[in-house]
Parts: structure tokens; C-alpha cells; sequence
């Protein structure tokens, strides 16, 4: 599983981020963000490309939970 931590950027850089990332073709995938622009945005991007996401919520900030 790929992590990335997104923490502290804006969109669309973490949108980027998981775009480069999915270049490599793995299956599952776990982001950190800690603003809900970029909670949708990421979440949108990646149920776009085939993925299914689950978001936890946790003091401020979201792991999304990204799988094929």
C-alpha cells in the first residue's frame, strides 16, 4: 500500500499527488489530508479513476482509504 501524506497542501496538489501515485498502478492507497476541499477533491479524483475511497475522521484530519 502506497501512503501519502498530504497534510499541510492545498488543491490541487494532493490531487496531483494521488495522480502521480496511481501512475504506478497499485491497488490500494491511504492519504492524509486535513481540509475537506481536499477530502472531496482527492475522493472525486479517485472514484473517477475506478477506485472505491472510505474517509476516517479524526481530530481535524481525513485518511482516505483508497482501493480498486
Amino acid at each position: 500500500m502506497n501512503r501519502l501524506d498530504a497534510r499541510g497542501l492545498s488543491c490541487p496538489e494532493p490531487v496531483i499527488l494521488i495522480r502521480d501515485a496511481m501512475n504506478s498502478d497499485e491497488a490500494e492507497y491511504q492519504m492524509i489530508v486535513d481540509n475537506p476541499a481536499s477530502r472531496e477533491n482527492v475522493t472525486r479524483y479517485a472514484e473517477h479513476q475506478g477506485y472505491q475511497v472510505e474517509v476516517e475522521e479524526k481530530d481535524g484530519e481525513f485518511t482516505l482509504n483508497i482501493r480498486k
